[in-house]
């Protein structure tokens, strides 16, 4: 896997949103009842957000969700806490993060506000944005 990703370039990862690894699951976790949340409340919550977003970009011609602002539309949508311009800042240098990177950061941590109903992009948006970038992270080791 490793020779693998050494052959995919940077552009190239960039362009991709969300890249995370996902452990493999152990038998007695999959057979277990219950737990986590119930679909049903997921759905209203993605409903909810996808309204939010519908209503962001009503004056944006082509543009529906997050995921396709452009830069103006970044800086326009995506103010982040004093806190969470730190957490950028780190994640910038210690993972290298290109501009490009830097926007699908920002994208993904909007989407994960709008999911949790807050207006400004705060520490635990950013952060779990940053934690959806598994791939640049190893790269940074």
């Amino acid at each position: 896997m490793q020779r693998y990703l050494a052959r995919v370039s940077g552009p190239l990862l960039d362009r991709i949103d969300i890249h995370l690894e996902v452990p493999a699951v152990h038998y007695q976790a999959l057979a277990e009842q219950g737990g986590g949340e119930p679909s049903e409340a997921i759905r209203e919550r993605v409903d909810r957000a996808r309204l939010v977003q519908r209503e962001r970009f009503a004056r944006r011609p082509g543009i529906y969700a997050n995921a396709h602002m452009a830069p103006r539309d970044i800086r326009a949508f995506c103010r982040v806490t004093e806190g969470a311009d730190a957490l950028l800042r780190t994640a910038i240098t210690r993972l290298g993060l290109s501009a490009r990177g830097y926007h699908r950061v920002l994208k993904i941590a909007r989407t994960i506000a709008d999911l949790d109903g807050g207006a400004a992009l705060d520490p635990k948006h950013v952060s779990e944005a940053i934690q959806y970038r598994s791939l640049d992270r190893r790269g940074a080791g």
